[in-house]
C-alpha cells in the first residue's frame, strides 16, 4: 500500500479495544465468520478451500511469510468496524489529527531564507477538516500523490501560515523526500 494509507490505518488501529487474533487459525477462523464462508476466505486469499479449512481445525498452524502477510491485513482491515468508524468520525469532527513527519519541507523562498525547502522534523496537530479530507480520500481509493498533497496543504496553512497570520501570499509548499512519516488521533 502506501506510506500515506498506511500511516493512517495505523492511527485508527491505536484506538482499537481488543487486540485482533495472532494467530494463524484464529485469523482464519474470524475471516471464515465474517465473510460467511470458507470459499470466499479461500478467494480472497488466494489459497485452496481446503487449506482454509485445515487452519479453521487447527491443522495446520504456521502460514508461509506471504500468506501470513495477507492474512494478517485482511483481518485487521476489517476488525472492530464500528470502533474504526467512531475514531475517524471522532478526528474529523472534533478532534483532528497529528502528523509526525521528517521530510523536506518548504516553499519557493530566496536562498537562505527560513521558509527555503529543507529537511524538517515535524510534529503538527492539523483541524478537524483536514483529518475530514484525509480519511474521506482514503476510503475513496485515492492514491499516495492526493493524500500527500492534502496534508502538504495542511502543512501549509498550519505551519508555514500559521491559521492566516502570516506568509499570506505562499502558494505551494513542497513535501518531498519523507524518511518519516507517522499519524495519531
Amino acid at each position: 500500500m502506501s506510506l500515506f494509507g498506511d500511516g493512517l490505518d495505523a492511527a485508527v488501529q491505536k484506538s482499537f479495544t481488543r487486540p485482533a487474533p495472532k494467530s494463524a487459525p484464529a485469523q482464519m477462523r474470524y475471516l471464515v465468520k465474517q465473510l460467511k464462508g470458507t470459499r470466499a476466505v479461500a478467494q480472497m486469499l488466494r489459497v485452496s478451500q481446503r487449506t482454509v479449512e485445515r487452519y479453521v481445525k487447527d491443522q495446520i498452524k504456521k502460514p508461509r511469510p506471504d500468506l501470513a502477510a495477507r492474512l494478517e491485513r485482511e483481518v485487521k482491515k476489517r476488525w472492530q468496524p464500528q470502533i474504526r468508524a467512531k475514531a475517524r468520525q471522532t478526528a474529523a469532527t472534533t478532534g483532528g489529527i497529528v502528523i509526525d513527519t521528517r521530510a523536506r519541507l518548504g516553499y519557493t523562498a530566496p536562498i537562505g531564507t527560513t521558509d527555503q525547502d529543507r529537511l524538517r522534523h515535524l510534529t503538527v496537530a492539523l483541524p478537524p477538516q483536514y483529518a475530514a479530507r484525509l480519511f474521506e480520500a482514503q476510503e475513496a481509493g485515492a492514491g499516495e500523490q492526493q493524500l500527500k498533497e492534502i496534508a502538504a496543504e495542511a502543512l501549509k496553512e498550519v505551519y508555514f501560515q500559521d491559521n492566516g497570520r502570516r506568509a499570506g501570499q505562499l502558494e505551494e509548499v513542497r513535501f518531498t523526500d519523507i524518511e518519516h512519516l507517522e499519524f495519531d488521533l
